[in-house]
């Protein structure tokens, strides 16, 4: 096979079509218009590029089509070649999720942040983040006075992300039947809490984020923060500056599932080499939102700690529920 006929092969076929003849499913739950998660028991493909790129979130592969085609199998390139080939023609089903492409730029990130109202009492965000995601409203309430949320389209809410200096380089968007980020936004961090706090919840959504800091009554020594699902270039290096911070302790806050785990020893990589501590706080469900409120959340559990001194408990949503209503001027919680 020549040249133009690879080239042409690497334009007819994307990566989406060769896993689902493969017999991968989107997680729709978790896939944003830019980047389809697939999944195949306990393994994971993130399509991107518009279908032309992939990568695996729990390894460092990644490639184009044909290099998806020797991951899956294919003993070397001639081989691969052939398996992309025999998709030819195989047209993958359209996720129920997606929607069209805009037509236009809608303005800079500042300008779109800006027009967009912060959730109040009875807006239809407000309801989604209290009611359909159960988190307290004096949280939602001290997200929106610090400027970190924003009233999306069709009641969904963004979050927003930023750098060490504090400036917006995107939002993470989420509400009933819509998850993604901002478009040419940038992924870092979302941030909550003191910004000069030396532990940091580190989690993988701004929601999971504000959920922790539900079940632990907002303490006052904690800057919670999400990566926004992902572990951009941008967002590593802001984990690392966070790490450099005279007695920084790092707390690997992600999901309770292996790539929260992979997360997690990601997390553990950059205090070992900064000499911070850390610890890994594991929910009880999937993530901090369903332990805030499921089944788990009546249990207890203590962070692992790693080089030695006490766990931090955590502070269980019944007892959560009981102290929130006494909590009214806003400040600081031990």
């Amino acid at each position: 096979m020549d040249k133009r006929e690879i080239e042409e092969l690497r334009q007819k076929v994307g990566c989406a079509a060769l896993l689902e003849k493969d017999g991968w499913k989107v997680d729709v739950k978790q896939s944003t218009r830019r980047a389809i998660k697939y999944r195949r028991d306990s393994n994971i493909i993130i399509v991107i590029h518009e279908g032309r790129g992939w990568f695996d979130p729990l390894s460092p592969a990644k490639g184009d089509v044909f290099s998806l085609a020797e991951h899956l199998g294919s003993v070397g390139f001639s081989d691969a070649c052939d398996r992309v080939a025999d998709t030819v023609g195989f047209v993958p089903s359209t996720p129920a999720w997606q929607r069209p492409t805009r037509p236009k730029a809608l303005g800079s990130i500042a300008e779109r942040w800006r027009h967009r109202v912060k959730p109040r009492p009875g807006s239809r965000a407000w309801r989604y983040l209290t009611d359909e995601r159960g988190l307290p409203t004096d949280i939602v309430k001290q997200a929106a006075a610090c400027d970190r949320l924003r009233e999306g389209p069709k009641g969904s809410m963004w979050a927003a992300h930023s750098d060490s200096a504090g400036a917006l380089t995107g939002w993470e968007e989420r509400g009933p039947a819509w998850r993604g980020f901002a478009s040419d936004g940038a992924k870092e961090l979302f941030r909550f809490g003191p910004a000069r706090s030396e532990r940091i919840c580190i989690t993988e959504a701004a929601i999971d984020a504000m959920s922790l800091a539900a079940i632990e009554i907002h303490r006052s020594d904690t800057l919670y923060v999400s990566t926004g699902g992902g572990w951009s270039p941008a967002t590593d290096e802001a984990i690392r500056s966070l790490a450099r911070r005279t007695n920084a302790r790092l707390v690997a806050a992600t999901d309770n599932n292996r790539q929260g785990d992979v997360y997690a020893d990601r997390v553990r990589a950059i205090a070992a080499e900064a000499s911070a501590q850390f610890a890994r706080s594991r929910p009880c469900a999937g993530d901090w939102n369903e332990d805030l409120t499921g089944p788990a959340k009546s249990r207890r559990t203590a962070e692992q700690v790693d080089g030695g001194g006490p766990p931090d408990a955590r502070t269980s949503r019944v007892a959560a529920a009981s102290r929130l209503p006494h909590d009214r001027d806003g400040g600081a919680r031990t």
